[in-house]
């Protein structure tokens, strides 16, 4: 699994122009599932997710985690993650999970995030979605799951 973490004051998600979800402070995080990741890693992700420390304190250092903050948490799936682009310039997403598999593990993401006492607001799995984000810093962390 793949995340790419963003900090940010406010977000919103809309599919073809109605509002589904919006948060304010929090983390924007989409989230892409590889051909062969299961469900074995998805509570390190999620306690990482949930306690990466990059809020600042009252002296400016990244210091806070998104639940010391009383942030949330905006989880949208995306596929694209997995984008390889070694060859040529279109890029194959060949070792992304197959839709059905990858929707099993994004719901089980979701799950383990809320039971970290931290809400969480999801986009629709495989839509078009437009999402507008208000960056904070901005400051954005990539995680891969095989590096946990």
């Amino acid at each position: 699994m793949r995340v790419v973490i963003q900090r940010v004051i406010s977000a919103n998600l809309k599919v073809e122009g109605d509002l589904i979800s919006e948060i304010g402070k929090g983390l924007v995080v989409f989230f892409g599932v590889g051909q062969g990741d299961d469900e074995n890693g998805i509570e390190k992700l999620a306690n990482k997710i949930v306690n990466l420390r990059i809020f600042e304190d009252d002296n400016g250092k990244m210091n806070l985690s998104v639940k010391d903050v009383c942030g949330e948490i905006l989880l949208v799936s995306q596929f694209t993650l997995y984008g390889d682009c070694k060859h040529g310039n279109r890029p194959s997403f060949i070792t992304a999970e197959k839709p059905d598999r990858a929707n099993e593990i994004y719901e089980k993401m979701k799950l383990a995030i809320k039971d970290k006492e931290v809400d969480v607001k999801t986009g629709v799995f495989g839509a078009d979605m437009k999402i507008d984000v208000l960056n904070d810093g901005p400051v954005t962390i990539l995680i891969d799951s095989n590096n946990l």
